[in-house]
């Protein structure tokens, strides 16, 4: 990576990963820049001309044994958004800010099948296994414990991490498959069972405790964000069906093949961290001046997560005690019943608490009130061991926002480090 940003020779490496349908995923692995300067002379006297930077076994460089020999190195996982790839655009300068922040937080970015030098064609199951090599390549070839690993993503890539968060955080269901088992349409009323899917024991597979998963720009399902989603902010495609024929909407929506429904697996991570004891640690960031993904999506992806935590204080999906589910004899009227039960509970709830655990700050204005655009706000819903942090940021659009302190302050926060920054950031 030689570009303004970073000039530092083999912080940088790149290297492929296999996935378990046998696609190749280019990927870089990116070392901390205090970490890199303590090792400057012997990092950068590796010889790479051969293969013109790329490693094809990364377990044989000295960046790699920094990474696995250090009991307390952490690890960002880093999923991009849906342009280009991981050497383009702002993905150079989100590393920096990442990687200067801490001598002990490595970056793993990678590429998705049919993006930069990946193999394949994108698909939703495909990019989450993907991301999948990515945290079994950090887990068994790293060697570092989902507790020094941050899941973090930004537009697309928010939708990666929920999906593989809740691979590995939630049990399968009784027919061995892993995934939200929403049907949404766009309309955000048809939901999947979840007493179905919570019927196998969480003793399936073991269901690691990941530092921290961090969502910035999000958005809750393709269906629904599209089905609102204006050019600009201001200039409606779909939204204008909703009005005048939603069953054409409907119509259109159903023909979205991947459904990404991040919202409802936030739901399944939340009530699954709740109703085991589980500590979760989950932030979603957002600019209120994000043309592309609107600031009311990450409202949805917070509403998704507290839905869980009623889901599992209401026992919706609780085991009984021969270990297995209640269940509903096939009577579709009692799950629709139980649906609107709880949506009126978190609907309750977020009107009466929410408010009482947001602070607001206007960056303008002297700190006085003023418009939304100069509103910051920063609410914290702690339970138990489950927290969910949304932090609404007023400037900063879809793809500055990774460049500001609260990103980077996320992950210090995620990581329980207190260190002051070694370089500055942009």
């Amino acid at each position: 990576m030689t570009n303004k940003y970073n000039k530092k020779e083999n912080q940088v490496t790149p290297f492929s990963l296999k996935t378990i349908d046998n696609q190749t995923i280019y990927a870089w692995h990116i070392l901390p820049l205090g970490l890199y300067a303590r090792h400057e002379p012997s990092l950068s006297a590796q010889d790479r001309s051969v293969s013109a930077g790329f490693v094809p076994d990364i377990t044989t460089t000295l960046n790699f044994k920094l990474l696995r020999d250090d009991p307390e190195a952490r690890l960002v996982l880093y999923f991009h958004g849906n342009a280009g790839h991981i050497t383009q655009s702002i993905r150079p300068r989100s590393f920096h800010a990442l990687t200067s922040v801490s001598s002990k937080i490595h970056v793993l970015a990678i590429d998705y099948r049919g993006f930069g030098l990946s193999t394949g064609s994108p698909t939703e199951e495909g990019l989450i296994l993907d991301a999948r090599a990515a945290v079994d390549w950090a887990t068994k070839i790293g060697g570092v414990p989902a507790e020094r690993i941050v899941l973090l993503g930004h537009s697309l890539g928010t939708a990666v991490a929920a999906g593989v968060a809740e691979f590995y955080c939630c049990p399968t269901n009784p027919q061995g498959e892993v995934g939200c088992s929403s049907s949404d349409d766009g309309s955000g009323t048809e939901r999947g069972s979840n007493e179905d899917e919570d019927k196998a024991s969480s003793t399936q597979k073991p269901l690691p405790n990941f530092a921290s998963i961090i969502l910035i720009a999000g958005f809750s399902s393709l269906p629904t964000m599209l089905s609102s989603y204006a050019i600009a902010g201001w200039l409606p495609v779909l939204r204008p069906l909703a009005v005048c024929s939603p069953w054409l909407l409907r119509k259109v929506m159903a023909r979205i093949v991947d459904k990404w429904p991040s919202a409802d697996r936030l739901t399944r991570l939340t009530r699954f961290a709740k109703r085991d004891g589980r500590r979760l640690n989950l932030t979603l960031v957002h600019a209120r001046n994000d043309w592309d993904i609107p600031y009311l999506e990450d409202d949805k992806l917070f509403k998704g997560a507290v839905r869980g935590l009623v889901e599992a204080e209401m026992g919706v999906g609780i085991q009984n005690g021969d270990g297995r589910d209640e269940e509903y004899e096939g009577c579709e009227r009692v799950k629709k019943e139980e649906n609107k039960e709880v949506e009126r509970c978190v609907e309750n709830l977020l009107s009466e608490e929410k408010g009482k655990r947001t602070v607001e700050r206007w960056l303008d204005n002297n700190g006085k009130s003023g418009s939304d655009k100069d509103r910051a706000a920063v609410t914290i819903w702690k339970d138990e061991g489950v927290e969910i942090r949304q932090v609404l940021w007023p400037y900063g659009g879809h793809n500055n926002l990774m460049f500001y302190a609260s990103v980077p302050m996320a992950v210090m926060r995620a990581f329980r480090l207190v260190e002051q920054p070694e370089s500055s950031r942009d």
